[in-house]
């Protein structure tokens, strides 16, 4: 009887790590979109005269964007689903670009 062969195997879950309670890379987006929120609110408020409140306004949705796509469509789903999520979107579930309907049905 032959004997059986032994392989090395690495049979650990592949994880990029956690940081802010975000998995993998995915707090940098957010961090860098509340930095562009904060820039764009300081030249809007103190560049151009614009009042705090409607600064806060126009800038507000750059980082809930961005925090809304990461937890919303990225956080704890599988890879690419993001992307699935908005091709359902706009193609309407269809393998072609334009949903065609019953066409081509005998």
């Amino acid at each position: 009887m032959q004997e059986l062969r032994i392989t090395d195997t690495n049979a650990a879950d592949d994880s990029s790590g956690r940081a802010f309670g975000l998995e993998g890379n995915l707090y940098l987006v957010v961090v860098c979109a509340a930095v562009a929120g904060l820039g764009l609110y300081a030249m809007l408020a103190l560049a151009w005269q614009v009042a705090h409140l409607v600064a806060a306004l126009l800038a507000a949705p750059v980082p809930v964007v961005s925090l809304a796509w990461a937890l919303g469509l990225r956080h704890g789903k599988p890879p690419g689903y993001d992307r699935d999520w908005l091709e359902l979107r706009i193609s309407g579930g269809s393998f072609s670009r334009k949903a065609t309907g019953q066409e081509g049905i005998a």
